[in-house]
C-alpha cells in the first residue's frame, strides 16, 4: 500500500506505507510540504496503521514536517502507531516534537 494523503477539517491526514525508508520518505516529505503549503492545514496526523518497517529516514520526515508545521503554529500527531514504532519514536527523542495519540 502506498501512502494516503487528505485534508480533512485542516487536519493533514497522511496514512504512511507498510514501510517508510530512504526511498519512500522523500516522496512523503514532498508530497506532505506541497499540501501544507497549497492547502489550509493547521495540523499533521501520521496515521501507522499499515507501518511495520520505519528507519532512521522515516525519524526526519516526521522531525521535518514538526519544523514546517510548527511555524504556522501547527502540531504533529501520530495515530495507530505499535510498540516498535513507539520505541523508535521514544529512542530518537521525537515524542518531545509529537503527540502519540492512544
Amino acid at each position: 500500500m502506498q501512502q494516503q494523503f487528505e485534508v480533512i477539517d485542516h487536519y493533514l491526514m497522511i496514512r504512511l506505507p507498510e514501510e517508510i525508508d530512504h526511498r519512500s520518505s522523500s516522496e512523503i516529505s514532498r508530497r506532505a510540504d506541497h499540501m501544507i503549503l497549497d492547502r489550509e492545514v493547521s495540523d499533521v496526523v501520521f496515521d501507522f496503521s499499515d507501518t511495520k518497517f520505519m528507519d532512521s529516514s522515516g525519524i526526519g520526515v516526521l522531525a521535518g514536517r514538526h519544523r514546517k508545521i510548527s511555524c504556522f503554529g501547527g502540531k504533529v500527531y501520530v495515530i495507530h502507531a505499535d510498540e516498535r514504532i513507539r520505541r523508535i519514536l521514544r529512542m530518537s527523542g521525537l515524542t518531545d516534537l509529537v503527540e502519540i495519540m492512544e
